[in-house]
């Protein structure tokens, strides 16, 4: 399935979306559609999940409008149902002060799972910026995250960029409000 005819942006609204995304066996369902179909048979494989656990996942995501079928086969007598996902990126609600951050949280889950002898880039720098500098490099990630997912080939294995630029709460504040 082509993704030009994708809309760009899927907005989670609703308790059920957030429930759906929130689960961290759905959040790699959909990094096995992200870039093609796949039926629950190649997506319990890949994900390494029985096909009646796969299934529930996939109806739970379909149900909340992330996914969806985009080609039917018979087979053997049977349906084979395709999906994909229903955009190219899910943008999250903010989380709310104190509230998790659901891609951070996914992001580590999948790090740890990841190959430790793999080859992995995993780096924290502490920077002191002005509001232009922090907006400024913003930008620039996003677009080096975008230009890097234009050039995304399927055939190729999986690779994940995550990248989070924020303001930490200061010790100071932290500690004023524990008083």
């Amino acid at each position: 399935m082509p993704t030009d005819d994708l809309p760009e942006t899927f907005r989670v609204t609703t308790d059920e979306q957030l429930r759906a995304v929130s689960n961290l066996t759905r959040h790699r369902i959909m990094a096995v559609l992200r870039f093609e179909p796949a039926t629950i048979t190649q997506i319990a494989a890949r994900v390494g999940l029985a096909k009646g656990s796969s299934s529930y996942h996939v109806r739970l995501l379909e149900r909340a409008g992330l996914v969806k079928v985009v080609r039917t086969r018979k087979v053997r007598g049977v349906t084979e149902r395709y999906y994909a996902m229903a955009a190219r990126s899910i943008e999250l609600p903010d989380p709310g002060e104190g509230g998790p951050d659901l891609l951070m949280r996914h992001a580590v889950a999948d790090l740890e799972a990841s190959p430790a002898d793999g080859e992995r880039h995993v780096r924290m720098a502490h920077l002191r910026l002005t509001d232009e500098q922090f907006a400024e490099l913003g930008a620039r990630l996003q677009a080096l995250a975008d230009e890097y997912r234009e050039l995304s080939d399927p055939s190729l294995p999986d690779t994940s960029l995550v990248f989070a630029l924020f303001h930490p709460t200061s010790h100071e504040q932290a500690d004023g409000e524990s008083e």
